[in-house]
């Protein structure tokens, strides 16, 4: 079953123990195209602080209230690492992350949860590794789906559209397919392109490049097209080792 994140933004947190804020955000992988964390906004609870929320710890969702459960405490939250949302997560980051909730970092080869037995092992970062101006310990293949959407999508005679959501598989947390809004070319319809067919994802350029044609999505079955909202499904809950 798949769900639209940006269905799923501003639904409670709930820990073990009472609330703890709403969906923010959504950090996946673009090597992998797996949600790597949800970003949490504590609200007045953790004042001015985001957190991150590794799938390992989603619960079961209330479809009806709109309620995530998260399998921690309150305090456990409230003392994990914190996190400058403003910036890539470094490696850093994550190694005090992943040792903080004793987890086994997903670049060291196991898979991180779900059903699914696919492995992706990062190359580890080295003092020369550098992008867009980043600190060589940032971790330049997480993005922001909130920060993604919007992007251009970008085919190899000219634009197609642009992201409007990304649709991700509840048990592996890995996104399926992005929504895609297209614009008159093909009468604004709404159409959903998988992450194999994308080339890369521009951070300077704000783009999404594929290497498609116009006629080719005219012509394939591959790239579905979809009423608007009609890409939604429900969220069960979420998976566990």
């Amino acid at each position: 079953m798949l769900q639209n994140l940006k269905d799923i933004y501003g639904h409670k947190l709930a820990a073990s123990d009472g609330e703890i804020g709403h969906v923010k955000d959504f950090y996946f992988d673009d090597i992998s195209w797996r949600i790597r964390y949800l970003v949490a906004d504590t609200g007045t609870w953790l004042t001015d602080r985001q957190v991150l929320l590794s799938p390992h710890a989603f619960g079961r969702f209330e479809q009806d209230t709109k309620i995530l459960h998260i399998s921690l405490t309150r305090d456990k939250i409230k003392d994990s690492p914190s996190i400058h949302t403003h910036r890539p997560v470094s490696r850093q980051y994550e190694e005090e992350y992943y040792g903080y909730y004793g987890l086994s970092p997903y670049w060291d080869g196991a898979a991180a949860f779900g059903a699914s037995t696919a492995v992706m092992v990062r190359p580890p970062m080295t003092a020369n590794t550098r992008h867009h101006g980043h600190n060589q310990r940032d971790d330049v293949h997480l993005r922001s789906t909130r920060a993604v959407t919007g992007y251009a999508i970008e085919a190899s005679d000219g634009t197609i559209g642009s992201v409007s959501g990304f649709m991700v598989d509840h048990k592996t947390w890995f996104i399926r397919e992005l929504v895609v809004e297209t614009g008159h070319w093909y009468s604004g319809k709404e159409i959903l392109i998988t992450p194999a067919k994308v080339d890369r994802i521009s951070f300077t350029e704000s783009k999404v490049f594929v290497p498609l044609t116009k006629a080719d999505i005219e012509k394939t079955g591959e790239h579905k097209v979809v009423k608007a909202g009609s890409a939604s499904h429900g969220l069960a809950a979420g998976p566990k080792e």
